[in-house]
C-alpha cells in the first residue's frame, strides 16, 4: 500500500503537468467560448461580431485537410447552384435576391465581375486575325472576295499606288494626306487618327484590338445604367426601384458572358454544326431575356413582348454608339 506521502507526491506531479499543458480550445458553443479573431463571446458556431467560425486550432494534417475540404465543398455548392440557376432559370436569381434569399447564391455583382473578366479574356484570345476584304471587279472577270491580312505591306483596297511609290510611302500617304476627317473636334482628332493609322499598319492592328477589348468592359459600366433607365420608363406602373432593373440586367449579362464561351466550347468538336449551334444560342438568349422579364415583373405575354421589342431597339442603338465610341477612343489612344 502506498503511504500518504506517496499519494501527495503523485497529486503534486499531476498538478504540475496540468499547469504546464497548453489550455484546450473551447468547444463551439461552449460557455465562455471566445472568438480568436476579435475576442467577442461566441454562444454558437459563428461569431456574431466578425462572422468567423469558431473551431479549435489546427493540430494535424488530417484536421487541416478536413477543414479545407469543408470550405471548398461549401463554396462549390454555392457556385454550382448559382451557375445552374443562371443558365436554366431566367429571372430566378433576381427574384431570389429581391425576396431576401441571398446566402445560398453568389452575390450578383461579384458574379458579373468574374464572368465578365472570363468572357473578355476569352474574346480577346479567340477573336480572328484582323483583315480587310478585297473584292475584284475587273472587266470580264467574275467578282471574287478574299480576306487579306492587315499588315504594314497592305494597301487600302481601292487605292492606287503612285509611280515609284513604295509600300511604306503609300501607307504614309494614305494615313497622312489621304486620311480626311471633318467631324467634331477635327483639329484635335485628325493628327491622332493619322498616327493611329500608322500604328495599326505597323503592328497588324494588334494594339488596336487589345485596346478595344480593354475598353469594352468599361463601356459596359455605362451601358447597363442606360438600359436600366429605359426599363425604369417601361415599368413605371406599378413602380419599381431603379436597382431592381439594374439587378436583372446584371444577371442577364452575366448569363450572356457565361453561355457564349460555353457555346464556343461546344462548337470545337462540331465544326460542321457551327451555324446551327450559333442559331440555337441566339434563339435561347432572346428567349431567356424575354422569359426573365416575365419572371421578374409578372406581366402578360403581349405587354412583355412589346416592352421587349422596345428594349431590343435601345440595346441596338446604345450598343452601336458605345462600340463606335470605344473603337474611336481605342484608336486615338494609340497615338
Amino acid at each position: 500500500m502506498s503511504s500518504p506521502e506517496d499519494a501527495a507526491v503523485v497529486e503534486a506531479a499531476a498538478a504540475a503537468l496540468t499547469a504546464s499543458a497548453p489550455p484546450a480550445a473551447a468547444a463551439p458553443g461552449a460557455a465562455g467560448a471566445r472568438c480568436d479573431n476579435c475576442g467577442a463571446s461566441v454562444p454558437g458556431r459563428y461569431c456574431g461580431n466578425c462572422g468567423q467560425r469558431l473551431e479549435p486550432p489546427v493540430h494535424s494534417l488530417w484536421h487541416f485537410l478536413t477543414v479545407a475540404f469543408e470550405d471548398v465543398t461549401h463554396a462549390d455548392s454555392r457556385l454550382w447552384r448559382t451557375l445552374w440557376a443562371l443558365l436554366f432559370k431566367p429571372g430566378f436569381l433576381t427574384r431570389e435576391f429581391l425576396c431576401g434569399r441571398r446566402a445560398r447564391y453568389l452575390p450578383p455583382v461579384r458574379l458579373y465581375l468574374v464572368l465578365s473578366v472570363v468572357f473578355f479574356l476569352w474574346a480577346a484570345g479567340a477573336h480572328s486575325r484582323p483583315g480587310v476584304v478585297a473584292i475584284s471587279a475587273d472587266a470580264g472577270v467574275p467578282k471574287a472576295t478574299r480576306v487579306v491580312p492587315l499588315t504594314a505591306a497592305t494597301a487600302i483596297p481601292g487605292s492606287v499606288a503612285r509611280p515609284g511609290e513604295s509600300i511604306e510611302q503609300r501607307n504614309a500617304r494614305e494615313c497622312g494626306e489621304d486620311l480626311r476627317y471633318n467631324g467634331p473636334w477635327a483639329t484635335q482628332l485628325r493628327p491622332a487618327l493619322q498616327r493611329a493609322c500608322l500604328r495599326i499598319r505597323a503592328d497588324n492592328a494588334r494594339s488596336l484590338m487589345e485596346g478595344l477589348w480593354h475598353n469594352m468592359p468599361r463601356a459596359m459600366f455605362l451601358f447597363l445604367p442606360l438600359i436600366a433607365a429605359i426599363m425604369r420608363l417601361l415599368y413605371w406602373r406599378p413602380p419599381h426601384y431603379y436597382v431592381e432593373h439594374l439587378l436583372l440586367l446584371v444577371h442577364n449579362h452575366a448569363f450572356v458572358f457565361l453561355v457564349l464561351p460555353l457555346g464556343w466550347v461546344v462548337k470545337l468538336p462540331l465544326p460542321f454544326a457551327a451555324g446551327v449551334i450559333d442559331l440555337a444560342l441566339f434563339v435561347y438568349v432572346v428567349w431567356y431575356v424575354y422569359r426573365s422579364m416575365r419572371a421578374v415583373y409578372r406581366q402578360g405575354h403581349a405587354l412583355t413582348l412589346a416592352k421587349f421589342a422596345v428594349l431590343a431597339f435601345f440595346y441596338f442603338v446604345f450598343g452601336m454608339a458605345l462600340f463606335v465610341i470605344s473603337f474611336v477612343y481605342s484608336a486615338v489612344s494609340l497615338a
